[in-house]
Parts: C-alpha cells; sequence; structure tokens
C-alpha cells in the first residue's frame, strides 16, 4: 500500500482538533468508576464538575482545556506499506498548522530561549513525530496526543543502580506523585518508565502516561505486578481529584519496560491530567477511518 500523503495531512488536521475535544470511551468510564468508588464527598463534587466540563465541551464542540499542548504524532507502520519518510513528516506539519490556523487553536509553541511563537503550533523538532512499526498488514496508524505543560512539567527521572532493587523504583514512583500534588490536575495517569538508557525510559513512561488504554496491563508479567501495587500506594496518599482531597488521585499506574545496562536501573515518571487527550486515525486501501 502506498500512502496517500493528502490523507496524512488531513488525519493530522483533524486529529488535532478531535483530540481536544472529545476524550476516549475508556477515560470517560474510568472517571465514572472513580467517581462511584470515591469516598470523600469533597472529591466527588470535584469528579461530577469534571465529568460536567467534559460532557459541555462535547454537546458545545469546545475543547476540554485551553492548553493545546505539545503536539506529538505516533505514526506505526504495518506491513508492506510504502511512503517516503520527509514527505510524511512534511504533511504531518502541514496538517498541524492547519489544525491551529484554521479552527482556530491557541499555539502554545515557541522557540525555547526567544520565546517567539510562530501560531502554528510548530518549530523545530515540533510536533513530535514518533515511528514505530507493527505486523497489521496494509496499515498506517496515527495517534495524536497534544500533551499540555501541566502534566509534561511534572516528568522526572532518576538513574539508580541495580542494588537499590524494586524498592528504590517505588519509593521514587510515590516521591514524584506527592511532588506533583495537584498541579497536574489529577485524577491523573501515572506513567513509569524502567530500564533501557535514559532517554529510553523517559520515552516508554511517556508511552505508559499517553497511549496506553486505561484497564490494559503491561506485557511483562513482573511490569504488571508492579503496576497494581504502585497503582494502590499512589491512591493512598490523599491527594485526590485536583489535589484537594480524596481517593481518587490516579486512574492507574501504568508501566512499561526495556532491558538495559548491567550497571543501570534508569526509572522515568510521566504524567497525564484527567484530560487524558488522544485520537487515532488509520490509513488502509479502504481509506481513511477514525477510532471511536
Amino acid at each position: 500500500m502506498k500512502v496517500d500523503l493528502q490523507a496524512v495531512e488531513e488525519a493530522a488536521r483533524a486529529l488535532y482538533i478531535r483530540a481536544l475535544k472529545v476524550l476516549p470511551p475508556d477515560v470517560k468510564q474510568g472517571l465514572e468508576r472513580l467517581a462511584a468508588a470515591e469516598t470523600q464527598p469533597r472529591a466527588r463534587q470535584v469528579l461530577g464538575t469534571i465529568r460536567h466540563n467534559i460532557a459541555v465541551a462535547e454537546q458545545t464542540e469546545n475543547l476540554t482545556c485551553q492548553d493545546t499542548g505539545i503536539p506529538i504524532y505516533n505514526v506505526t507502520v504495518g506491513r508492506g506499506v510504502q511512503f517516503d519518510g520527509v514527505d510524511l513528516e512534511a504533511a504531518i506539519v502541514r496538517g498541524c498548522t492547519r489544525a491551529t490556523r484554521e479552527h482556530p487553536l491557541r499555539s502554545s509553541v515557541v522557540h525555547p530561549i526567544t520565546r517567539v511563537n510562530d501560531h502554528t503550533s510548530c518549530g523545530t523538532r515540533i510536533p513530535v513525530i514518533n515511528v514505530a512499526f507493527s505486523d497489521r498488514p496494509h496499515e498506517l496508524a496515527i495517534e495524536m496526543i497534544p500533551k499540555g505543560s501541566g502534566s509534561e512539567n511534572n516528568t522526572f527521572l532518576r538513574m539508580a543502580i541495580p542494588a537499590e532493587g524494586v524498592a528504590a523504583i517505588k519509593a521514587f514512583v510515590v516521591d514524584c506523585v506527592i511532588a506533583a500534588g495537584g498541579k497536574t490536575c489529577p485524577p491523573t495517569i501515572v506513567g513509569v518508565g524502567i530500564g533501557g538508557s535514559g532517554d529510553l525510559c523517559v520515552h516508554l513512561a511517556k508511552i505508559a502516561a499517553t497511549s496506553r488504554p486505561l484497564g490494559s496491563r503491561c506485557a511483562d508479567a513482573e511490569g504488571a505486578k508492579l503496576e497494581d501495587e504502585l497503582s494502590a500506594a499512589v491512591n493512598e496518599l490523599g491527594v485526590g481529584p485536583q489535589g484537594l482531597g480524596g481517593d481518587s488521585t490516579a486512574f492507574a499506574v501504568h508501566v512499561e519496560l526495556a532491558a538495559t545496562h548491567i550497571t543501570m536501573n534508569p526509572v522515568a515518571v510521566n504524567m497525564q491530567c484527567h484530560a487524558v487527550r488522544r485520537a487515532t486515525a488509520r490509513l488502509t486501501p479502504a481509506g481513511l477511518s477514525y477510532d471511536a
């Protein structure tokens, strides 16, 4: 299958707007689950306000949050898919720019030194474009994540040593959630990356926080066990929705792993706020379609 670059551009444009306005079904169900289990009256009220905001945004076709974030596009290439990488990247940038100017959206992207804003949501190395591969035949999947600064500012990395063991991982994650407090607009998804190199570890934490649907589990048995233990520990901290106290500090803790060096044990934490914004499109020989 040869990729239709015009369809890629249109998908990049539409996904940005879609992700900002409509939260995925698993997230809305997760909020319902937290509200049903919450024991603190104020926390239940805050969760009710969050759910009302989401409903109003969808009904009125408004954004769930004013922060349009750093645009991230995760591209997954299936078997038999043919494209020019430079052209694909250019199509995504055009789509991202069009979404910002045509909707219009507030551009949250600036030069890191001059702070100049081109009002395109694009810049040097932005949007972030990650490429992965799958065995699905003749399919190009594009996932769009607008990562807001409130959650992204709570990103942490520790290059632990193997002798510290799993206890150091658990302590670091809990300490990060405490340090973040209400700044990440909880309830959150706490993404934890373990292993790899420093940069891969942070990337794994980002995947865990932003891309994995609620209810999914780490493919590694030890990682899945750690998810259960950390999810329980985090929700015992009492941070609660919006940091105002309660049982619902996090939807879940998600863990992603990579093999690492014998003298290293890197661990990273990346958090996602309660507005878990993501949207996915798929290009196949049948055309362009969007996930619910």
